[in-house]
């Protein structure tokens, strides 16, 4: 070893890397102990010289508490060393080996970090190399290390203004450089690097600290970089203060540049703004939230007797998962996208999640044979396999001990409440069972002829097994569809609400009731009462993407349009595929090129057609709903609303009124297509009824009044005595349930901005 370099005498090795090694030794002119990193023979060369040099420099520009200081660059014959400050601790690597790094701990490290990148940054210099082990903990705060990758950005030198230079890099193009665990999308590309680079690193190792857990893993360099440009991790929880880090973090590993904070300076504004209650500060290490799939079973054989088991089995199981708080399920209608043989890779890139169920079913006589396995995604390797044989009568059982299985391979801890839950709805028969999952099938089709069906074998599984509330709750959505869209208005809405008393009456706390309950409770007046029940429910069902589509629906109705956006953005942040009514929300905040992003195509009528006459696209809306109404496939309120929008483009008035007339009964059902029924008629000067229309609206619980006083379209109102009188109503309606919603800690729970 070294026994002297320049004036500095060597006491110790105290580390090495793949580059260097670290010394500590002894400064005898001013009597203070230094760091000394040297580099390896293996890698003296021109460009390890150059790194070094880089690194030099790039600290020698820094004044920053958070940053390791550089006191001077020996060249010692053809050897290149850096006198460094030295510095007593350990690296935030080691610290993450010693066990849990508490809640209040990660985020001073993390606002410590972001600190030091900011005056980097503003001198135009980006780390690019950020990870554990290049943050060194001391007692003082964090310092950044190792500044061999960094590279100067901007062209001004900061002392002085006037003086520029051209900083040529030192990485080929296409060349990749870092860490893949902490590598931005761009460097794993070896695309050129920026400030949005180590922002990205940041938001990984804040993801580590809270969890223990690397965000992006895999087997092999490759696994890595695949995860790095394609997945996501799984979501954090464990309190609304994790929630918030989660968002930030999130944002942070955006896959795309402009997605993320524009500065570390953003960021950390954003982190600062994160209180802890003294709880979340000592917690231990935050929990990560495992997403599953559950794709179609195969048919070995088919049979049509029971080849509707392929795809009502993995929904019931699906159902059954979905009460579980530490687990969030993906939509069967997305499982049906992965048929055969699914990629790993594909499945977990597209639907997001961590593992998917496959299956396959084959009927022997009365007996199936069930073989499952649960497959880690994106590695592929079978987590656990299992077989079972079961006559239709024990199948309910089989979905049961499957579900037991997932639970326990994920390792996911239950509640008592979440135990109760995954053992409390039992159908009485085989029999009913079939008769339910059948019906299940058909509902998927929304028609007024496939939803009959489905009711007619939902009321035979009543009839066998009459305490089994998943049914009721079945029952009532699809008599909710029949009593808005078809003949028997009043009949089916009144077994709807029937049906939901009976299904709560059996388990008020059956996740598949609540959510499906919200849009019937939004359209028989009663938004309100639905919003403080969901929030009631939000405070412990955190990860319930249902959950908060519903609080979508609820919260625009009371006129809490930020909370509703929030919710969306709290359900998407759980499951990206998530379908939410905050299309409409948009519509009503006049932000109409988000209403068309959120708009889905699948069930495209009116709304995107209305947004793109708000941008002034009048043609392009006018083709559109040409082509639909020529195509068929809507009745009632929908087709009544298109085919006023339709006429009024094309300059016919008296077919505008014409057509909601015509369509009015039905209107009348929906609150809120009547609010768009009374845009048109005030666009076309029909003023009385269109405040008429509005009042009804407002009367059926839709609490419109800042869209109202908003959108131009009603601007033909604003002058007219009904006009103030009907918003003094409406405002103090609007305060009422504001102050509801703000007693039930509505911003808080939802995460409003």
């Amino acid at each position: 070893m070294l026994e002297t370099i320049g004036h500095y005498r060597i006491r110790r090795k105290i580390g090495q890397g793949a580059m260097g090694v670290v010394f500590e030794a002894w400064d005898e002119h001013l009597e203070r102990p230094v760091a000394v990193k040297t580099i390896l023979e293996v890698n003296e060369s021109k460009e390890a010289r150059s790194r070094l040099w880089r690194e030099a420099r790039s600290l020698a520009r820094v004044n920053h508490p958070n940053v390791c200081q550089v006191f001077d660059v020996l060249e010692e014959g053809e050897s290149l060393v850096l006198i460094l400050e030295l510095l007593d601790g350990q690296s935030l690597a080691d610290r993450l080996l010693t066990g849990v790094i508490t809640t209040s701990e990660a985020l001073s490290t993390g606002r410590q970090i972001l600190g030091a990148l900011q005056a980097l940054h503003d001198l135009g210099i980006v780390h690019r190399d950020l990870k554990p082990s290049n943050v060194f903990l001391t007692h003082h705060g964090a310092k950044l290390l190792d500044f061999g990758l960094a590279r100067v950005t901007d062209a001004t030198f900061s002392g002085d203004p006037n003086q520029t230079r051209t900083t040529a890099s030192l990485t080929a193009p296409g060349l990749i450089v870092g860490t893949p665990h902490y590598m931005a999308p761009e460097q794993a590309e070896g695309l050129p690097t920026g400030p949005a680079a180590d922002i990205f690193a940041v938001g990984s190792i804040l993801y580590e600290m809270l969890t223990g857990k690397r965000p992006f893993e895999g087997h092999s360099l490759v696994d890595v970089l695949y995860a790095v440009l394609h997945q996501n991790p799984p979501p954090l929880s464990g309190s609304r203060e994790i929630e918030a880090l989660d968002r930030i973090i999130r944002r942070a590993m955006a896959k795309r540049v402009d997605a993320r904070y524009s500065s570390a300076r953003e960021m950390l504004q954003a982190l600062e703004s994160v209180s802890l209650s003294g709880s979340t500060a000592v917690a231990s290490r935050t929990r990560t939230v495992s997403r599953i799939i559950v794709l179609p079973f195969r048919a070995l054989k088919s049979d049509e007797q029971t080849d509707f088991l392929n795809y009502t089995l993995p929904d019931a199981i699906s159902n059954s998962l979905s009460a579980m708080d530490n687990v969030i399920v993906r939509s069967t209608l997305l499982a049906a996208n992965f048929g055969g043989q699914p990629d790993p890779k594909r499945v977990a890139v597209e639907a997001d999640v961590d593992a998917f169920l496959t299956g396959s079913l084959l009927r022997a006589g009365d007996r199936f044979r069930l073989t499952c396995q649960l497959i880690d995604a994106p590695g592929g390797s079978v987590i656990w396999s299992e077989s079972a044989n079961s006559s239709m009568q024990d199948l309910f059982m089989i979905q049961d001990e499957l579900c037991e299985r997932i639970l326990q391979s994920l390792q996911l801890p239950l509640d008592e409440r979440e135990r109760r839950s995954s053992h409390r709805d039992v159908p009485a028969s085989a029999r009913a069972y079939e008769f339910y999952l059948r019906a299940n099938q058909i509902a998927l089709t929304r028609t007024l002829d496939s939803m009959s069906l489905a009711r007619d074998l939902y009321l035979q599984c009543v009839e066998e097994s009459p305490d089994y509330a998943p049914v009721w709750v079945r029952l009532g959505r699809v008599c909710h569809f029949l009593g808005k869209f078809g003949d028997d208005a009043g009949g089916d809405a009144e077994r709807s609400a029937q049906a939901f008393n009976r299904a709560f009456a059996l388990n008020p706390d059956l996740p598949l009731a609540h959510n499906f309950y919200t849009p019937v409770e939004c359209d028989q007046g009663r938004a309100q009462a639905a919003t403080l029940r969901l929030l009631q429910r939000a405070c412990s069902r955190r990860n319930d993407p249902e959950l908060f589509a519903g609080l979508v629906q609820a919260c625009r109705y009371c006129d809490e349009l930020e909370a509703s956006v929030a919710a969306h953005l709290r359900g998407r942040h759980l499951d990206p595929h998530l379908v939410t009514s905050a299309a409409h929300t948009y519509f009503l905040q006049g932000e109409y090129a988000s209403t068309l992003d959120c708009y889905g195509k699948k069930g495209a009528y009116y709304l995107d057609c209305a947004a793109l006459v708000a941008l002034g696209e009048n043609q392009t809306a006018l083709s559109m709903l040409r082509e639909r109404e020529q195509s068929g496939g809507t009745t009632g309120a929908v087709q009544g609303i298109m085919r006023s929008l339709r006429a009024y483009l094309e300059g016919n008035w008296q077919e505008c009124l014409s057509a909601i007339a015509t369509a009015e009964a039905a209107i009348r059902r929906d609150p809120e297509i009547l609010f768009y029924s009374a845009r048109h008629l005030a666009r076309i000067n029909e003023s009385d009824r269109a405040i008429s229309a509005l009042s009804a609206a407002i009367d059926r619980g839709f609490l419109c009044t800042s869209a109202i006083s908003r959108d131009p379209w009603f601007a033909s109102l604003r002058s007219l005595p009904l006009y103030v009188e009907l918003m003094k109503r409406a405002e103090q309606r609007r305060r009422e349930t504001h102050a509801a919603f703000l007693a039930a800690g509505g911003e808080q729970v939802i995460s409003v901005a």
